[in-house]
Formats: C-alpha cells, sequence, structure tokens
C-alpha cells in the first residue's frame, strides 16, 4: 500500500531488535512501528531510535486508537501516531513534515 502511495519500503523486521539494526544499517528517512512487538514495545524502541541527532522520523502505528497510547507516545520520541485503519501514504507525509 505504501509503495503504491509513492514510498520506497527498504526492510521489514519481526521484532524490536531486528527493526534497530535494520534501521541504523539501512537509515530509512521514516520508521513505520508497530506499538506491539514480540520482544518489546514499540516505545521503547522509537525512544531508541529518535535519541540522535540523525535519527529517522518514526511513526508508531496499532489496530487500537490512539487514545490508548496518547502519553506512551508523546513520550517515546516517535513524530506522531497513525492507526492501522487509517494508515496511508498521505497520513506519513503529513506527520514526516
Amino acid at each position: 500500500m505504501l509503495e503504491a502511495d509513492g514510498y520506497q519500503v527498504v526492510d521489514e523486521a519481526q521484532d524490536g531488535r531486528s527493526g534497530i539494526a535494520a534501521a541504523r544499517a539501512r537509515r530509512p528517512d521514516i520508521v513505520l512501528l508497530d506499538v506491539h512487538l514480540p520482544d518489546t514495545d514499540g516505545f521503547a524502541i522509537a525512544a531508541e531510535l529518535t535519541g540522535s541527532d540523525d535519527a529517522p522520523i518514526v511513526v508508531l502505528t496499532s489496530s487500537h486508537d490512539l487514545g490508548e497510547f496518547n502519553r506512551l507516545v508523546a513520550r517515546s520520541g516517535a513524530r506522531g501516531f497513525v492507526a492501522k485503519a487509517d494508515l496511508s501514504g498521505a497520513a506519513l507525509e503529513a506527520l514526516s513534515r
């Protein structure tokens, strides 16, 4: 879906640790990160990824609404949150400006 909207998907990861490794190796502009991961939560990974000056834009996503995660998103360093039902290239673009 994101590729159809003009985004180039450069990698996918199955868990938080491999996501961090992939983001550091590939250095993407934007990281789309699920809140629920097998080995940790996306908030901790977002905080780790956004902790440097050259950090990618991190956007968190979940099948749940933002209301459940509002404070956690704000503290994570992520640029924002998009519910999976609302995920689109336009939604990512709005957060990456």
